[in-house]
């Protein structure tokens, strides 16, 4: 049986993504490792031909939810970067290290956003672009 605290987790993911609009989620899949860890695979295109993937990590520690590893990677109709945050380990200068922003052109320090924050940034952005 999943941890409890996994289940919610997974639980209100889903029914974030179940009430967007104007989107086509290509891939909604949650892969039980065991009853403590889950991946979590989310793809939404949008009608300009934008896609945010979204990839997680996760496992239930007594009473919260770590991310092992983690990539939000949003990108235009044309295949083009608009940002990706990811806890690769490679700019170990950054404050919030592993933690960290890429741009088009740069890549920044950044806290670990949630999905709904990525969600939403997508679809702002996602205006912004039409």
């Amino acid at each position: 049986m999943l941890h409890d605290m996994l289940s919610k987790y997974l639980n209100s993911i889903e029914v974030y993504v179940r009430k967007l609009d104007k989107v086509y989620v290509e891939r909604y899949e949650e892969e039980i490792i065991t009853n403590t860890r889950v991946n979590l695979r989310i793809r939404i295109r949008f009608m300009t031909g934008s896609l945010l993937e979204i990839n997680e990590a996760v496992v239930a520690k007594s009473d919260s939810i770590i991310h092992l590893n983690y990539r939000y990677h949003f990108q235009d109709g044309n295949n083009n970067l608009v940002f990706r945050y990811d806890n690769a380990p490679h700019f170990p200068k950054f404050v919030n290290f592993p933690n960290h922003r890429h741009g088009p052109d740069d890549v920044s320090d950044a806290s670990k956003p949630s999905i709904e924050e990525i969600i939403e940034e997508a679809v702002f952005t996602e205006k912004k672009l039409k």
